[in-house]
């Protein structure tokens, strides 16, 4: 069978060395993050990204050798499996192909073949495939047909004789893996998706699929995006698509490879043989499989994007953690005002109404500008929904009369709707109203957008393209690697984090998570990560999982506060002994250690790679690796899609990137969207390339369809 860890290293260009170590740690229930951090010598400084990829492939080859099995003992059990067919079988590395190979041996479901065999006619069938030969002789087929008449077997004519024969030979050159295989990357090279709108129930105009409308497309180039969309309007019934490709040149290579013979009758048997065995049994799965090909292409980079635009979003810059005022804005309701501490911790709201009456919007500015002198305000969060323009003005008027002004900062509140009304929110605050559940929301997002956006299902949060359409299974596991990878990368503040938070810290479950918070709050901050090994079921296992991500601000050991890893303390300790430096002095350590050179302190367990680690971590303890906060100014009087003129250039922040351009909030309540074309003064072949998630950019308005509610926008030459 298969050598999966050398297959592996072939693959993935790794040494033999890297692939095994790796395993090794996987199988001992490291976790990525983990691996990719604190065990570089093991994997010779694997990054996640490689690792995934290793775990990803090993997981497939792993459950194809599983299935080589069960198709080789299947086989065998049938008598059926020569050296040759198993040699083939065992050297499989895709899905497609170990299923071609076991279809003609899969037990099938009583066919047309099938029944043609039960009335006797297989020795026809073995006999008709004798005369396919290049100088075979002129036997006419309605003499030996006429043989296997028989009422008895229901054989009632020599034509039907033929039919059954013809139904055995075609199942036979349906279930050639060769033919297959060619079929199917023929379809994918030369096919071409043709889609149409079911005119009668959707007049021109009618539909958001306009474009698909007479849409062409070859297979092998089709975008993601577009597939997707086809998909989804044939699964909401508006459209219709399929792949066209040139029939003839499809039964003229079988013909090539299936018909031997000259002689004129039975060249023309074998020739209506081979095109029912492709119009009936072959044509169908081949184009299935050609279009779940493509779909899961189309799945994948669909959901890479949406990985990529999750990950801006979660590190995205946090304003830092001040007190705030969190807005959710309303106009008939009026806005939710919440005060958070400097912690994130919830203090006091009041619902104001700016947007009625003179007497009410002078009671709300009285109401917001005792909270900022009562509280200190240092931030004010307005969400971006309904009136988020007018309480931007109103909160802007309030600020004139205040000296010490906070940063006000407009917070995309997409998905806040969702966590409000959850069983966490409920939790939570089980007796605040959810728009408040939703001011808060806001609130913390601004302070910290990783802690906040945890909570919330990445799917709610507005950044993906196709999210429902895409293979679910596959977009959570992404998603959740995609979470945890961003939150290890930043590291947890563990006298701070929510049980939500902690879950996605490396080697830490729900339950422990929990445990964590339980603990706390029965005993009070943690002051040192070994008393981690006091919780419940938190193990040495996942001590050593977790410890380095778990940060502990103030406590008793000022290693505690970076990623340096307990099991690398008495290492720092005897460095800082050595140079006669306190552990409170951690950037001497590192100053001093680069001056004499890592190599005098290198050990077994320990390497140059984790030590340059170690010294970047002392360097700069305690550091957020994220970037510095920025946010957009959305130009005043714009509010509205109906307040924008052609020309306008305007200030805005990325929402969501996709693969044919980047949509822009520039504070109209509807995203702009400047298309792929419009990215650059050059040519660009991935937007991802050009722009992120919450990136603030400047654009200059091309075009305005006020009654579809779109906006085209540039971003070529406009001033940054």
């Amino acid at each position: 069978m298969l050598n999966i860890p050398q297959q592996l290293a072939t693959e993935l260009n790794l040494t033999p060395h890297q692939v095994k170590n790796a395993l090794e740690l996987f199988a001992e229930g490291a976790t990525i993050p983990f691996v990719a951090r604190y065990r570089k010598e093991r994997t010779e400084e694997m990054d996640e990204v490689q690792l995934r990829d290793l775990q990803d492939r090993y997981n497939y080859l792993t459950e194809i050798e599983e299935r080589k099995t069960t198709i080789l003992n299947s086989i065998n059990e049938q008598g059926k499996l020569t050296n040759d067919l198993k040699a083939k079988i065992e050297a499989c590395l895709q899905k497609n192909e170990l299923e071609d190979l076991y279809l003609p041996y899969r037990p099938k479901r009583r066919t047309r073949a099938a029944i043609a065999r039960e009335k006797g006619l297989e020795p026809l069938a073995v006999f008709i495939q004798s005369l396919n030969v290049k100088n075979g002789p002129l036997v006419p087929l309605e003499e030996e047909a006429a043989k296997y008449v028989s009422e008895e077997k229901g054989v009632k004519s020599a034509e039907d004789a033929l039919k059954g024969a013809a139904d055995i030979l075609a199942e036979e050159v349906a279930d050639k893996a060769e033919l297959r295989a060619y079929l199917r990357e023929y379809l994918l090279d030369e096919g071409v998706f043709v889609s149409r709108i079911k005119n009668d129930e959707h007049p021109e105009g009618t539909t958001k699929f306009e474009m698909y409308r007479n849409f062409q497309a070859k297979v092998r180039n089709v975008a993601p995006h577009n597939l997707l969309a086809l998909c989804r309007g044939e699964n909401e019934g508006i459209l219709s698509f399929e792949i066209e490709y040139d029939g003839e040149a499809v039964l003229s290579y079988l013909e090539s490879q299936e018909i031997r013979v000259k002689h004129p009758p039975t060249r023309a048997f074998y020739r209506d043989m081979v095109k029912d065995a492709f119009n009936r049994l072959m044509k169908a799965s081949l184009i299935g499989d050609v279009i779940a090909e493509k779909k899961l292409y189309a799945d994948i980079e669909s959901i890479k994007t949406f990985e990529t635009n999750l990950r801006e979003l979660l590190l995205s810059a946090p304003a830092g953690m001040k007190p705030t005022l969190a807005v959710d804005p309303g106009f008939r309701t009026g806005c939710k005002v919440a005060v958070l501490d400097q912690t994130g911790k919830f203090l006091e709201y009041q619902a104001v109404f700016p947007h009625q009456a003179a007497e009410q919007r002078a009671k709300a500015a009285q109401t917001l500008k005792k909270f900022i002198e009562k509280y200190q305000i240092g931030l004010i969060a307005i969400g971006n929904g309904t009136a988020s323009r007018e309480t931007d003005e109103f909160v802007a008027e309030v600020l004139q009369n205040i000296e010490a002004k906070p940063i006000k900062v407009m917070v995309n509140e997409s998905g806040a709707s969702i966590y409000s009304a959850s069983k966490l929110a409920g939790e939570e605050f089980p007796d605040l109203d959810v728009t408040v559940r939703g001011a808060i929301s806001i609130g913390r997002r601004l302070q910290d957008p990783l802690a906040e956006l945890v909570k919330i299902d990445p799917k709610s949060i507005g950044v993906g393209q196709y999210q429902h359409d895409v293979d679910q299974k596959l977009l959570k596991k992404k998603l959740d690697e995609t979470v945890e990878s961003c939150v290890n990368y930043v590291g947890v503040d563990l006298n701070m984090a929510s049980k939500e938070l902690l879950t996605f810290v490396s080697g830490i479950t729900a339950t422990v998570a929990n445990n964590i918070v339980t603990y706390r709050n029965e005993n009070g901050v943690f002051k040192n990560r070994r008393q981690l090994l006091k919780v419940p079921k938190l193990g040495p296992k996942a001590f050593e999982q977790a410890a380095g991500f778990l940060r502990i601000r103030g406590g008793e050991n000022p290693l505690d506060n970076t990623a340096v890893h307990p099991e690398s303390y008495k290492l720092v300790e005897a460095i800082a002994s050595e140079l006669k430096v306190s552990l409170n002095q951690v950037t001497l350590i590192a100053e001093n250690l680069k001056k004499i050179g890592l190599k005098k302190y290198v050990t077994d367990t320990i390497g140059e790679p984790t030590l340059r680690d170690i010294i970047g971590e002392l360097e700069k303890p305690g550091r957020d690796p994220r970037a510095e906060f920025k946010y957009a100014t959305f130009k005043e009087g714009i509010k509205e899609i109906s307040d924008l003129i052609i020309g306008m250039e305007l200030e805005g922040i990325i929402t969501n990137v996709a693969n044919f351009g980047a949509f822009v909030d520039v504070g109209v309540h509807q995203d702009g969207l400047v298309h792929i074309s419009q990215l650059a003064d050059r040519f660009v072949d991935d937007p991802k390339k050009v722009v992120k998630v919450g990136q603030v950019v400047k654009v200059r308005v091309l075009e305005i369809d006020i009654k579809l509610r779109r906006i085209s926008l540039s971003m070529k030459a406009v001033k940054m």
